[in-house]
């Protein structure tokens, strides 16, 4: 037994072990940083590095790398090499990354509207807040 569940009912992937598919998703997407990074994906559909950096002016550079790697590596995000000197990249979704639009869209209408209750009109006033 392992945190109080049988272990017949532990999910082992990627040499993780999840307790159900809802921890499956978080452990996929969770963080301060990668629901970030595919939402950006999914509204600008490609972004530079530099692109992704600007839009996150908070995250460290290694931080960055590190979720941009682990997106990659769980199949969510593609990384398209344009050029080598000087170093460039694109990050776009895979397929699997696309399927979590209406999540996306959820959480960005949920925002939007429990700002509004707060008095803030981020629609209106979207240009503020880059």
């Amino acid at each position: 037994m392992a945190n109080g569940f049988p272990n017949k009912l532990m999910i082992t992937l990627n040499d993780k072990i999840y307790t159900c598919p809802v921890d499956v998703t978080l452990g996929l997407i969770g963080g301060k940083w990668k629901l970030l990074i595919l939402f950006h994906l999914h509204y600008f559909t490609r972004k530079s590095y530099s692109d992704l950096k600007a839009n996150l002016p908070r995250v460290s550079e290694k931080m960055l790398s590190q979720q941009l790697k682990e997106l990659e590596r769980d199949k969510l995000i593609l990384k398209n090499q344009l050029s080598v000197k000087p170093y460039r990249v694109e990050y776009s979704l895979t397929e699997r990354g696309k399927s979590l639009g209406p999540l996306y869209e959820f959480i960005s209408k949920w925002g939007i509207d429990y700002l509004m209750e707060n008095n803030i009109d981020y629609i209106k006033d979207q240009h503020l807040y880059k």
